[in-house]
């Protein structure tokens, strides 16, 4: 259903509800009124009735007309509603029809009539009647009709009670008597409809609007006019469809980014994997031919194959890092036995790479609360970067220290040819390294570095690359220490952590 066809039709029910009500109390006050009036005009007649009424009882009665000068509802307790007085009869509209006059028959104690016309009187009547003895009689919606019975104050005789019937007028009206009353409905209905108009005309240019917008994948803005709720409506959709856009671009970006890094990293992996290949099948010849392996292509071979490793654990630790919500499995660790896992692990590597790599760590236990794995993968890259980018003869050196009371900083230190200090901002970005590591090692990602800055920031640590005096890198991965009193927790067993990462 249009939107103009629903507000058309609420319009109408809740007018027409409103009408009916208006209505219903209208109609009841007009009784309640009607009666009121109609047994106070009775109380004064039987005042001064009672030796015509006794006299001839079934003559008595008949068509009654109001009391003489009565100008507006009669007082005491069934007063009509304020301000809703009796009107004079020169006051009734000239279609409006006019009240019946009042009629009254009379009963005995025993409750027969002595006029022929007269309506039976219900012994339950009597039973409602009040302490003044008036039994006003229950309000009839088929007709105008309102009726009391009224006890009078003569013992006995053919008078006792006395049926008196009337119509309903004007008394207690809160509806005028025309129906001009029904103008301003007709008003209110033409107001909605002319309201509804232009709101119905904005809804459906936003709608065009939208839809234009969802066209054009969302490149186009909503327009948003005013300050009403159709114009927060607009705005809400135009914030929702530049969210969407953001999110469509970064999911291309995304997108874009893995097919970038798939292709890359299958070629990085390609290119140590067929020297490795060569390597191995030159290795295997030599052996078929009875000659010793070379030394130095079985050195080149495990280089090689060293590098695969390192791959792998780094896209492992990408795939971890990229997610929308990284989790850190964080336990309690000693920083000291990290060190001594990472300088074991590159030991070998580096006695092939001819670089001298040694560590120094403090007799107390340097204890935070990290996710073991990533925190080790970072270290890892730090340390192989120094040594694989180093030269023969060279040196590097991974130092733990504990700063102050709180505090750590853990340095990997090595004398290769460093880093120009204007690639050191951007040796942080992934896929971007020095100068000397591509003229040296030209395959590769450059994941080692992003990864382990990476891993930093999700820890709240910080890692800080310098130029070193007469060349080499510096890099700093510094940071707060668990409070003293868990420092003198046991160290954890080295091989059974270093198992988590192989």
């Amino acid at each position: 259903m249009k939107l103009r066809t629903r507000l058309v039709l609420s319009s109408v029910l809740a007018i027409a509800a409103t009408v009916a009500a208006l209505a219903i109390y209208d109609g009841v006050a007009r009784r309640r009124a009607a009666r009121s009036l109609l047994i106070e005009i009775a109380a004064e007649h039987l005042a001064t009735q009672r030796e015509a009424c006794e006299a001839e009882p079934g003559g008595w009665g008949g068509e009654w007309v109001g009391p003489r000068g009565h100008r507006g509802p009669p007082a005491g307790r069934h007063r009509p509603p304020p301000g809703k007085h009796e009107p004079p009869p020169h006051e009734h509209a000239p279609d409006e029809p006019r009240p019946r006059p009042p009629r009254a028959w009379a009963y005995d104690g025993e409750l027969r009539a002595h006029a022929a016309d007269a309506p039976a009187l219900l012994p339950a009547w009597l039973d409602a009647m009040d302490d003044d003895g008036i039994a006003a009689l229950p309000l009839s919606w088929r007709n105008d009709d309102v009726a009391a019975v009224l006890r009078t104050p003569w013992a006995d005789g053919p008078c006792r009670y006395v049926l008196v019937q009337g119509s309903t007028g004007s008394w207690g009206a809160v509806l005028p008597s025309g129906r001009v009353w029904l103008l301003p409905a007709v008003v209110v209905l033409a107001a909605v409809m002319m309201v509804a108009g232009p709101m119905i005309r904005r809804i459906r240019q936003l709608t065009r609007a939208v839809e234009r917008s969802a066209s054009s994948a969302y490149d186009l803005s909503i327009p948003a006019l005013g300050s009403d709720e159709v114009a927060e409506l607009g705005r809400a959709f135009d914030r929702a469809a530049r969210r969407v856009r953001d999110e469509l671009e970064q999911r291309m970006r995304s997108e874009t980014a893995l097919r970038e890094f798939l292709a890359n990293t299958t070629h990085d992996l390609m290119i140590p994997l067929t020297v490795l290949q060569g390597h191995l099948a030159a290795l295997r010849d030599r052996v078929a031919g009875g000659q010793v392996p070379d030394a130095d292509m079985l050195r080149s071979a495990m280089n090689e194959a060293h590098y695969m490793g390192a791959l792998v654990h780094n896209l492992g630790a990408v795939a971890r890092l990229d997610g929308a919500a990284p989790s850190l499995q964080r336990t309690r660790v000693d920083l000291r036995d990290v060190v001594s896992r990472v300088r074991a692990r590159h030991r070998p590597i580096a006695r092939e790479a001819g670089v001298e790599l040694e560590d120094a760590v403090p007799a107390e236990a340097v204890l935070v609360d990290v996710d073991v794995t990533l925190i080790e993968q970072a270290v890892s890259n730090v340390v192989y970067n120094a040594v694989r980018y180093n030269h023969r003869g060279g040196h590097v050196a991974i130092v733990l220290e504990r700063v102050g009371d709180d505090r750590f900083a853990l340095h990997v230190v090595d004398d290769g040819p460093g880093i120009a200090p204007e690639q050191l901002a951007r040796v942080r970005e992934r896929g971007v390294r020095g100068d000397d590591a591509r003229t040296r090692a030209p395959q590769g990602q450059g994941l080692g570095l992003p990864i382990a800055l990476r891993v930093a920031q999700l820890h709240g640590l910080s890692l800080e690359f310098s130029a070193v005096d007469g060349g080499g890198l510096e890099v700093v991965l510094a940071g707060d220490r668990c409070r003293p009193q868990t420092d003198h927790a046991p160290r954890s067993d080295a091989s059974s952590s270093s198992a988590r990462l192989s």
